[in-house]
């Protein structure tokens, strides 16, 4: 590949969990979560280096011990629930530009908590942001619940009505206009813009659709059960 620009997958996993305690190295059928992370990087055709960000001594053994590098024990002040995601990337940024590693062209954040997600998927993530149109390009999925439609908020007097109503009655989801939610499979972004930018909406954004079958966001303890049985059921059926 010419011209083949620096990428490096960026795999933020804090210690603590609010939701599921030790969720990013729970066994997950057969193997830690965050190894589905990493192993999805290194199976990518664009990312040249794969790097884990934690302040957790089992997470960081465990890293290491499925194939990434983990170059620095995440400050404490950035591993708080209260801490933003963005401000551990920019340490990782920051940390790229004062390590003499070449330096990074294109980021890509791969949350542990969407193990379904595939290397390809991640490949078109990157190839769109590669495009020059985006400053960061996300993964949505089609939405099965419609503002318009199925979704309502409680008025003054606990009256429900449509969180935003269609100046055209509809009677079904599908005649709605398209809506997508954002899943946390990938975001792939410049460096230069995560220094800059305090949020990806300042920018241009990019979107790649995935599957919903690939959008899972392990965040309890029920989505942890659904996301094995989903294994399960490929593993059967022969598929990943």
């Amino acid at each position: 590949m010419q011209n083949k620009p620096i990428v490096y997958a960026w795999i933020f996993a804090r210690g603590g969990s609010e939701g599921l305690p030790g969720k990013n190295i729970k066994m997950l059928n057969g193997q830690p979560l965050i190894a589905y992370a990493i192993q999805t990087a290194l199976e990518s055709k664009y990312i040249d280096k794969v790097f884990v960000s934690t302040d957790d001594a089992a997470i960081i053994k465990i890293a290491r011990e499925y194939g990434a590098e983990v170059p620095f024990v995440r400050p404490a002040e950035l591993a708080s629930s209260r801490a933003p995601e963005r401000l551990a990337w920019r340490h990782a940024v920051e940390w790229v530009k004062e390590s003499g590693l070449t330096e990074m062209e294109v980021m890509v954040s791969l949350p542990p908590t969407a193990p379904l997600r595939t290397a390809a998927e991640v490949d078109r993530g990157i190839e769109t942001f590669l495009s020059g149109e985006w400053d960061t390009v996300l993964s949505i999925c089609a939405t099965n619940r419609h503002p318009s439609f199925n979704v309502v908020r409680l008025t003054e007097d606990g009256s429900a009505e449509l969180a935003v109503p269609l100046e055209t009655k509809v009677t079904r989801r599908q005649d709605c206009p398209p809506l997508y939610d954002i899943t946390t499979a990938f975001y792939v972004t410049a460096p230069a813009f995560v220094l800059a930018e305090d949020s990806f909406w300042n920018g241009r954004v990019g979107a790649v659709e995935i599957p919903e079958a690939h959008a899972v966001d392990i965040d309890t303890a029920l989505d942890f059960e659904f996301t094995e049985f989903l294994m399960k059921k490929r593993s059967v059926n022969g598929n990943r």
